[in-house]
């Protein structure tokens, strides 16, 4: 098996991808980044607004993932998909 070398670019498009989609189901299920923070375990909402934008590198772990696809009642494969 070859190893793949995966560039920063294409991880970045790949979190920026997955926190482009957090935002879209939480939005569309009004709930509030303070109320997904909460629902999740975070006391702030500002690791959820930078994660959804990619910003300072910060991105949900495979844990927060899952816990937002049940707080938001989706598949995480919908939030991982690209």
């Amino acid at each position: 098996m070859e190893i793949y070398d995966f560039n920063e670019e294409e991880l970045d498009k790949f979190y920026k991808k997955i926190g482009k989609n957090v935002k879209k189901y939480r939005e569309e299920k009004g709930v509030t980044q303070m109320e997904l923070a909460h629902a999740i375990g975070h006391n702030s909402v500002g690791y959820i607004s930078k994660a959804e934008l990619y910003k300072y590198n910060k991105h949900f772990s495979l844990e927060q993932l899952y816990k937002i696809s049940k707080v938001l009642n989706v598949n995480i494969s919908q939030l991982i998909d690209a």
